[in-house]
């Protein structure tokens, strides 16, 4: 069976002056589903969004989305993509229910069609009963909401989520991700880039890692994770045990144990998926190793971040080199 893509890129490139945001940039993100764009500040993710989304020209490269060539094609990929940035774009001199009116005439929706399908996504967001407020009043999870529902007048094939929860806080936060979901689910596809290490493990179908403006890993959150494999960390009692505990575990998995004489603790990676935390305690009790604790912690795609950016993840803020 053939894929089709939504979102196709080859080598994109983009330099402002010495400054290279994007370096060979490729991605493949297959029709209705949710890829998630991960990288550190300066990565050159939201460079990449505004290439995609026509808004600016790539130096190097090409790309298409929904089939057409976003620089020879601009307009025709337009119609076909919805947009969310990094901060609401909402009027919060309008109510909620103006905002949406005012976007789908932009959209080219007037008359009857236009304020019937403004009224139907402020349902379907969960804010009927705000509508008719000033947006000013409205919370910022209610106003992300409204942008979302901005971004989907057209009904897109291809929506572009650029950091969509930045600053909410975890109920809001949820809320976004739920929507997001539906949209999935309906076959819509959904671009995200996000620093939230969480938000893709919860929505991605595929993650792309992007660092100094490639992409330096591709694939699902669990076969990520699993290249990094789980940690087993063993407390012993006293400075003595470490070595017996890092023989054991160097036994059991093969690794390179590192010890912490000021914790007494002995840590490993586990690639193992076969290896559980019952069979590492029996070993070190037949090996007579005093042990006060244990544990055997799942990957997390922060460490993959870490592992493969260098950098540890940290709140989401606008990319300031990209």
């Amino acid at each position: 069976m053939t894929t089709t893509y939504a979102v196709l890129s080859e080598g994109l490139e983009k330099s402002y002056g010495q400054v290279h945001a994007l370096r060979g940039l490729d991605l493949a993100v297959p029709e209705g589903t949710v890829c998630g764009l991960l990288g550190p500040n300066g990565a050159g993710k939201t460079t990449a969004v505004r290439i995609l989304t026509t808004l600016t020209t790539p130096t190097g490269g090409r790309a298409l989305v929904a089939g057409h060539d976003v620089t020879r094609e601009p307009a025709v990929v337009r119609r076909a993509i919805g947009v969310t940035g990094q901060y609401a774009s909402v009027d919060g001199d309008l109510t909620g229910r103006e905002n949406l009116r005012l976007f789908a005439r932009l959209a080219g929706l007037r008359g009857p069609a236009g304020r019937s399908r403004a009224d139907g996504l402020l349902e379907r967001f969960g804010l009927g009963e705000a509508a008719d407020r000033v947006a000013s009043t409205w919370s910022g999870g209610m106003k992300r909401r409204l942008d979302l529902a901005a971004g989907l007048i057209t009904r897109p094939r291809v929506l572009f989520l650029d950091e969509p929860t930045t600053g909410l806080d975890p109920a809001a936060r949820e809320q976004i991700w739920t929507a997001v979901r539906d949209l999935a689910a309906e076959g819509t596809t959904v671009l995200l880039t996000t620093q939230y290490l969480e938000e893709a493990d919860r929505l991605a179908d595929d993650i792309v890692v992007v660092d100094r403006g490639r992409a330096v890993t591709t694939g699902t959150p669990a076969v990520l994770k699993a290249r990094i494999g789980s940690y087993a960390e063993v407390a012993v009692t006293a400075r003595e045990a470490l070595t017996g505990a890092a023989v054991v575990l160097d036994q059991l998995t093969g690794g390179r144990p590192v010890l912490d004489e000021e914790r007494l603790t002995v840590g490993v990676t586990v690639l193992d998926t076969a290896l559980t935390l019952p069979r590492i305690i029996r070993e070190l009790d037949r090996a007579g190793v005093p042990v006060t604790d244990a544990a055997l912690r799942p990957p997390t795609l922060d460490a993959v971040f870490l592992r493969l950016t260098g950098t540890p993840t940290v709140p989401a803020e606008k990319e300031h080199a990209a």
